[in-house]
């Protein structure tokens, strides 16, 4: 609004204190406008019709020398527990089942948070099984489209695929004591990665020590069984 009444004052050769708007006009001592038009007159003269501001995070303090304080205002935790399946002819693997525990904090719309955490999952599934990154012998990469890029598609989630949310509300004084659910649960994932090398380990005897590369791909997953 100030910065309408400041456009208007320039237009009409007044101060801003005396542009008024009223039941949808803005009015000057010289002119009467209606509103829209004069907010599609300031956009065409690149007038900001917004407003912004910033936020610190309260609580946070952090010595990267000595590596202490508190360099996050909260934490979200999650627990997954994963079922796997390999082919130890070819190194195929497929997630069978899957078990999510995470902590939103309150939730503010469960159908969305869940919907996140099983997108999450999902990606972190493709990041540490599918998505390798290839690059040929004159440095440029080769894994760049989704013909050589495989990410994970609907027919790779499990046909078990079960998600709760922590009942408990977040302690810090956030919105509606809820907690972030864009991120953290792609590390959840972890739990796929580490199945696969205990199905590799007990598909080799029970050998204590796997060397899995990751991405697990089935080049990766033979490489580890046969090793």
């Amino acid at each position: 609004r100030n910065n309408l009444a400041q456009f208007v004052a320039g237009l009409d050769n007044c101060g801003a204190g005396a542009v008024r708007f009223v039941a949808g006009d803005v009015i000057s001592p010289t002119q009467t406008r209606p509103f829209k038009d004069v907010v599609r007159l300031a956009y065409a003269n690149r007038i900001q019709l917004w407003s912004d501001g910033f936020y610190r995070t309260p609580k946070i303090h952090y010595d990267k020398t000595t590596l202490t304080g508190r360099p996050f205002y909260y934490f979200a935790y999650g627990a997954a527990c994963t079922e796997v399946a390999i082919d130890t002819l070819t190194g195929e693997s497929r997630v069978l089942k899957v078990d999510i525990l995470h902590d939103v904090g309150t939730s503010i719309n469960p159908a969305i948070d869940i919907g996140q955490i099983e997108g999450g999952f999902i990606q972190g599934m493709g990041w540490l099984t599918t998505e390798q990154l290839v690059w040929n012998d004159k440095g440029q990469l080769s894994t760049h489209a989704p013909s050589t890029y495989k990410i994970p598609a609907t027919g790779d989630v499990p046909e078990h695929f079960k998600v709760a949310l922590w009942p408990e509300a977040n302690r810090e004084d956030n919105v509606f004591g809820s907690k972030a659910v864009g991120e953290p649960p792609l590390m959840l994932a972890i739990s796929v990665y580490e199945a696969l090398k205990d199905a590799v380990a007990a598909a080799r005897g029970g050998a204590q020590t796997i060397r899995l590369t990751a991405p697990a791909t089935a080049e990766n997953v033979l490489e580890a069984l046969t090793a």
